[in-house]
């Protein structure tokens, strides 16, 4: 859209491209990296995400394959851990990480996390609000409506909200994968514990990137309607 799409947008949303860059190298290279390293066990993703949710008491939790790259996730509707070729298929020291973290998420669900359960009550709203929220900031800017402006916003800065609160819910998943590695005794050497925080860091700073770009946006658009649209083009 010509009104946000502009050089002033992209030059205020820098900082927030500049991160995910970063961010998502970071993820290729230590994915690259520890694929091609074997763990201990030689197990497949899959037969250490088994014995990692039977070891969990989590033995209800189906595994199931997901085609994609690193499309790997906890579907708590069906208690189904899905797992994509990459991962569930090779015997590295990234797919163990990737596994754990997914069954990160099997536990929280399991334990009624209250971050994982807010982050799912909010999703209706937040998927609404993107939708929305900027037609709001569109038409109260075209017509001067400047409250339905600022509403536009309010409804729009959801997402910002869901990217904070996906952070501690990822956070606590990366933290159980590290403990569930260390106490099921899947992961027993510096090096394989050193691989697994590589790749689980590197995931984590995706998400740092997508909570900046979410709050550079929400800010942007607050900037716009404080200066009453005279960056309109």
């Amino acid at each position: 859209m010509p009104l946000f799409l502009n050089s002033n947008y992209l030059l205020f949303m820098l900082p927030a491209i500049i991160l995910m860059i970063i961010a998502q190298w970071r993820v290729k290279a230590a994915y690259s990296k520890w694929s091609q390293v074997r763990n201990s066990y030689n197990l497949s993703g899959a037969e250490a995400a088994r014995r990692m949710l039977n070891y969990g008491g989590l033995s209800t939790v189906r595994i199931e394959s997901v085609a994609g790259n690193l499309s790997d996730h906890y579907d708590p509707r069906t208690d189904t851990l899905r797992l994509s070729p990459g991962v569930a298929q090779t015997n590295s020291v990234a797919a163990l990480a990737i596994a754990a973290h997914e069954i990160g998420h099997a536990m929280q669900d399991q334990e009624g996390y209250a971050p994982l359960r807010f982050r799912a009550a909010i999703v209706p709203a937040v998927n609404i609000g993107s939708s929305l929220g900027w037609i709001l900031i569109l038409i109260g800017l075209l017509l001067n409506l400047t409250g339905l402006a600022w509403l536009g916003v309010v409804v729009f800065s959801g997402g910002a909200l869901f990217a904070l609160a996906t952070l501690p819910v990822e956070f606590n998943a990366s933290r159980r994968a590290r403990e569930l590695l260390t106490s099921s005794g899947l992961v027993t050497s510096p090096e394989e514990q050193s691989g697994v925080n590589s790749v689980l860091n590197a995931a984590a700073m995706t998400y740092v990137a997508g909570l900046a770009t979410a709050v550079l946006q929400v800010l942007y658009y607050a900037m716009l309607i404080g200066g009453g649209g005279r960056r309109r083009n």
